[in-house]
């Protein structure tokens, strides 16, 4: 997406008013499919996975319109979509919920999802952001870029290392509330 920020900025203006330009940024893209694609993700998949509580799960047919979701907004890698068009329904359920489970272990819960083929740690990293996204931050370019300065290695690894910036981000960021109140 255009532009960015700075990643240490303290000023929480600044992050609201990037908060709120999303879906400006989002539309300016001009990516065929994307703003629909873009709302299945941040609004519709959510509410699917938590209305399957105690057990949550997600779907092959939901697993590929993430992945389209995932390749509109980036580099669009057909292969990919193709993997996870050809995966067995039992196992993408099975894998998954078997990672919402893990949670908060984001070890074991990526572990979990990319033993199916065509998900990667980014992909494994949108399924559980959009099931638990106070845990498991999506691995998104921009967000890398923005958090490590790298957006080049998408391992575990450097998944582990982005997820904690973010949550030592998360958890500043809920102490200048509080203590602005």
């Amino acid at each position: 997406m255009k532009g960015s920020m700075d990643f240490e900025c303290s000023d929480l203006r600044v992050w609201k008013e990037a908060l709120s330009s999303y879906k400006t940024q989002i539309e300016s893209l001009n990516k065929p499919n994307l703003i629909q694609l873009d709302d299945f993700y941040r609004d519709q998949l959510p509410l699917l996975l938590h209305q399957r509580n105690p057990k949550p799960y997600i779907t092959k047919s939901e697993l590929s319109k993430l992945m389209q979701w995932k390749l509109t907004r980036g580099k669009w890698r057909p292969r990919l979509l193709n993997f996870v068009s050809s995966l067995d329904e039992t196992l993408v359920e099975s894998s998954s919920q078997k990672a919402f489970k893990s949670l908060p272990d984001i070890t074991k819960a990526i572990s979990h999802l990319t033993l199916l083929k065509g998900v990667g740690p980014a992909t494994a990293s949108a399924v559980l952001a959009a099931y638990a996204p106070e845990i498991a931050p999506f691995m998104s370019d921009e967000a890398m870029v923005a958090a490590i300065g790298n957006s080049k290695e998408y391992t575990l690894k450097q998944y582990i290392i982005f997820s904690e910036k973010l949550q030592k981000k998360a958890k500043l960021y809920l102490v200048m509330v509080f203590c602005r109140n």
